[in-house]
């Protein structure tokens, strides 16, 4: 029996392919644009392990990750290529509001800056925040060089606040404070 390889070695010259044939390099704009989609996901799927993550928060991760492979796989297909995909839409986006919304109400008005930390689980949550924010900016970027799905942004924007909330509902459900930045160096 013949087993399938995963090593192409087809990228082992700086190239890869996107969905649709185009060879590209792996220094492009869109390469770390949704490369920095991968990271981030792998980070949820950390957060998901984790055995201290909040039930309540456990389906929506899940439900962010396959959207996350999703904006991928997006991001990886030109709109002008001839393939086609599944790419994100605006309920997704209107999903991930709703459960922002009720992560809010169950936490106290915000008054201070906070600095990324509490829980380790809570630190974890800030940092897919930042890799998420850094998503952001390669998109962005992306969608300055060429058309891509505008959905995309919108998305990754309304996540990024969604982390956060998640971090301090985190903190909340675990008994563990906040860490307010007082605003002085050392």
């Amino acid at each position: 029996m013949v087993r399938a390889s995963l090593s192409t070695r087809t990228g082992d010259k700086g190239k890869t392919g996107l969905f649709g044939g185009k060879r590209v390099s792996k220094a492009e704009t869109r390469l770390h644009a949704y490369g920095t989609v991968d990271e981030l996901n792998a980070i949820l799927g950390c957060i998901l392990a984790d055995s201290n993550l909040p039930a309540h928060l456990s389906e929506g991760i899940l439900s962010i990750q396959r959207t996350l492979f999703c904006i991928g796989s997006d991001l990886a297909t030109p709109l002008d290529s001839p393939a086609t995909v599944d790419r994100v839409r605006s309920h997704s986006t209107t999903s991930l509001e709703k459960r922002s919304v009720a992560l809010e109400e169950d936490l106290s008005p915000l008054t201070n800056f906070l600095l990324p930390g509490g829980s380790a689980l809570a630190a974890l949550f800030h940092h897919a925040r930042t890799v998420c924010r850094r998503a952001e900016r390669w998109i962005v970027a992306l969608s300055e060089q060429e058309d891509i799905n505008p959905e995309v942004i919108v998305y990754i924007n309304r996540l990024s606040d969604h982390l956060f909330l998640a971090a301090r509902f985190t903190n909340k459900h675990l008994g563990t404070c906040e860490v307010i930045w007082n605003g002085e160096p050392n």
